[in-house]
C-alpha cells in the first residue's frame, strides 16, 4: 500500500513538471532561433531603418514624398544586394551619429566624413565616395576663398566637419541644425559665408536665384561611408560586401554620373574595399584642390 502511494506521488510530480520543461523547450529553441531570423540585429528583422536628411540635395533629400540623392540611391542598392529592405526617416545631422550609435536607426546616411573622433562613436563601411568643401557666399560678396574667413561671420551645419574646419580655425562660426537654415542665412544676409559640402553648396547656389554663389570648393582628404553601430560587426560586412557587389555591377558609376555629372575621380580614388573595378565614368574635365583641412 505504501509502495503503490509512493508511485502515485512520483507520478504527479513528474506529470505537474512535464509543462514546465516543454516551456523550458520551447522558450529554448525560440531563443535560438532569433540569431538566424535576425542575423544582423536589426531593430525589425530584414529592414534597415536609415537615418538620413531632408534638405541635402543631392546628396540626401526629400522628393515628392521619397527620400533619394547619391547616398540614399546607393544605399537602397547596396540593402537589396543583402536581401533587405529599407526604411528611412528624416533626422538632424548633429543627432544622427547618436543615434546610430544608441540604435534608433540601423544605419545613417548623410555623406559622412570618416574621422578618428567619429569611429569612438560608430564603425563606418568602406568609403564610397570622396567629398569636396564648398565656400558659398552672398552674390556679389568680396569674398573668393577660405583664407578670407577670418573675422567673418560664418555659418555651419552642426556637428558636420565642416563645423569642426571652422573650429579648427577659430572663425567662431554660427551653427545651425540643417543646411536650409544655412542657406537661408546668407540669403537674408545674416551671415557672409557658409563652409558647406561642396556639391550640396553648389546645387543651393544654382537653386538659389541668383542670390549665393559657390565661390571655392576644394578636396576633402577623408571618404564618406555609412555608418552603423559599433557593435554590429555581421551588418557591417554584409554592407561592404553588398558595396563592392554595385560598384562591380556600375551602380555606384551610374549614379555618379547622374547626380554629380562631369565631377573628376580624384586620382587613386578607389571606392568600396578598392578590390573590384568599376566601370570608368563619362570624360570628366577639371582637377581638385588641395583639402583645406590638410
Amino acid at each position: 500500500m505504501r509502495s503503490r502511494r509512493a508511485l502515485v506521488t512520483t507520478l504527479a510530480a513528474v506529470l505537474a513538471l512535464a509543462p514546465l520543461a516543454a516551456c523550458s523547450s520551447n522558450a529554448s529553441s525560440s531563443s535560438s532561433a532569433k540569431p538566424a531570423d535576425n542575423p544582423y540585429k536589426l531593430n525589425e528583422p530584414g529592414t534597415v531603418r536609415v537615418g538620413t536628411l531632408s534638405d541635402a540635395p543631392p546628396n540626401v533629400y526629400l522628393k515628392d514624398g521619397k527620400f533619394t540623392g547619391f547616398d540614399n540611391d546607393l544605399f537602397t542598392a547596396v540593402a537589396a544586394k543583402a536581401g533587405l529592405k529599407v526604411q528611412y526617416a528624416s533626422t538632424d545631422f548633429s543627432a544622427l551619429l547618436s543615434q546610430v550609435a544608441n540604435r534608433k536607426f540601423d544605419v545613417g546616411s548623410s555623406s559622412i566624413t570618416v574621422t578618428e573622433a567619429r569611429k569612438k562613436t560608430v564603425a563606418f563601411t568602406n568609403g564610397y565616395d570622396f567629398g569636396y568643401f564648398g565656400l558659398d557666399v552672398p552674390a556679389g560678396s568680396p569674398i573668393t576663398g577660405f583664407d578670407q574667413l577670418a573675422g567673418k561671420r560664418v555659418v555651419v551645419v552642426q556637428g558636420t566637419v565642416q563645423d569642426d574646419y571652422a573650429t579648427k580655425n577659430k572663425l567662431d562660426p554660427v551653427r545651425v541644425p540643417d543646411y536650409n537654415s544655412a542657406l537661408n542665412q546668407l540669403k537674408t544676409g545674416t551671415a557672409e559665408a557658409w563652409i558647406s559640402p561642396a556639391e550640396i553648396g553648389e546645387k543651393s547656389a544654382k537653386d538659389s536665384g541668383g542670390k549665393v554663389v559657390l565661390a571655392q570648393k576644394q578636396l576633402s582628404s577623408a571618404p564618406t561611408a555609412f555608418a552603423v553601430a559599433l557593435d554590429r560587426p555581421e551588418l557591417l560586412a554584409a554592407l561592404n560586401k553588398a558595396l563592392d557587389e554595385v560598384i562591380a555591377d556600375g551602380t555606384w558609376t551610374r549614379l555618379q554620373e547622374q547626380y554629380y555629372p562631369g565631377r573628376p575621380i580624384p586620382e587613386g580614388f578607389k571606392p568600396g574595399s578598392g578590390s573590384v573595378a568599376f566601370p570608368p565614368l563619362a570624360a570628366a574635365g577639371g582637377t581638385a584642390s588641395a583639402s583645406p583641412t590638410s
